[in-house]
């Protein structure tokens, strides 16, 4: 089911860069992960609690300390030890987010069906013009300056594109498995270091004159941006949501052509280059073959095998959607009030430090 790539631009060597800073904290939380990631010191656990259980679940506090924490799963912060992946008190300091950010989630996002009705309902597209879609907005009217602050968004999760979902395929056996490793073979650029797709994303960011270190812009990530990341690193990291996890898989997979089509859209009637045209056209072809594998292997393999998961994986398409859909009501609405959707807005030009190829 391999697809066939392109020839790849040739691209000059970049210098190794180091890791990104710590974040700048945006609350009573997010202060204590700082304060912790840097010399170690955390509340102690009543305090803890009682700073979780009154913080908005969807704010920008939770949701940045939720990310720094799980950052340290991923390339981790520098400056700081790497040790700290597996410290206990942040280990519990992360589980009391992780509970508060999916108890709303469940609350919020409850499946109203199974999960093949679920997956059936994405492929039915809007006729005309969507106007409650980013997609949509950025093909028909969205500025350059709207799709660059698109595109810094959307570096949070496209610059380690398919990391997250990889922690999954130890918790898939039989189809489910071999299928999803082999569409996880195509995100990685099926053996070529220029075709994974985030070093796809990468070429995408130069083009529009943005900086491409990892995790440059999340100082700029409203809340809204980081809970879309979030909740693959919740999914993923834990065993007991595998369902879950191949639910957003299965959601991303099949929405992603036609999304895809529009932003290539965008981008080619904005006059971008060639290599940003290229990432959202290779996402068309690829992800066209990877929806029928991931519908009819994936997750009908995991049903198969563990059929008491059916409401997890409806569960992880409903909360895929009730997070995309509040990050392009901000967006949205932030651009028709000719304000920036970032917390820090972009220069005119970002070309900053590059990064490493992801």
């Amino acid at each position: 089911m391999t697809v066939t790539h392109r020839e790849s631009p040739s691209r000059p060597p970049e210098p190794r860069a180091r890791q990104p800073a710590p974040p700048e904290p945006r609350g009573e939380l997010s202060s204590q992960v700082d304060r912790a990631l840097r010399d170690g010191a955390l509340l102690d656990d009543p305090a803890q609690q009682r700073a979780v259980t009154v913080a908005d679940p969807y704010g920008e506090d939770l949701q940045l300390a939720l990310y720094a924490l799980y950052e340290l799963h991923y390339q981790g912060f520098h400056g700081v030890d790497p040790e700290l992946e597996w410290e206990p008190g942040l280990l519990a300091l992360r589980r009391l987010l992780e509970r508060r950010f999916l108890s709303a989630l469940r609350a919020d996002a409850a499946p109203q069906t199974d999960a093949a009705q679920a997956l059936a309902d994405l492929q039915v597209e809007p006729v005309g013009h969507d106007t409650t879609s980013v997609s949509h907005h950025l093909e028909r009217e969205g500025t350059r300056g709207q799709f660059r602050e698109y595109a810094a968004l959307r570096s949070l999760y496209h610059l380690k594109e398919a990391d997250p979902h990889v922690w999954v395929i130890p918790r898939l056996h039989g189809r489910a498995k071999a299928a999803m490793v082999a569409v996880e073979y195509d995100e990685f650029g099926a053996g070529r270091a220029e075709d994974i797709h985030a070093a796809l994303f990468a070429d995408l960011m130069r083009d529009l004159d943005l900086a491409t270190a990892y995790g440059h812009y999340l100082d700029a990530a409203p809340a809204a941006a980081l809970a879309t990341v979030n909740v693959m690193s919740l999914f993923g990291l834990h065993r007991s949501l595998r369902g879950a996890l191949v639910g957003h898989f299965a959601t991303v997979e099949i929405t992603s052509p036609p999304g895809s089509r529009r932003l290539a859209g965008a981008l080619r009637r904005l006059g971008a280059g060639p290599a940003a045209q290229r990432f959202y056209d290779e996402h068309v072809e690829a992800d066209a073959v990877h929806e029928q594998v991931v519908r009819h292997e994936v997750v009908d393999g995991l049903l198969h095998a563990e059929p008491f998961l059916d409401r997890d994986v409806a569960f992880g398409v409903s909360a895929t959607g009730f997070l995309e859909g509040r990050l392009g009501d901000r967006l949205l609405t932030r651009w028709r009030q000719g304000a920036s959707a970032l917390l820090r807005p972009l220069p005119d030009s970002d070309t900053r430090p590059q990064g490493d190829p992801p």
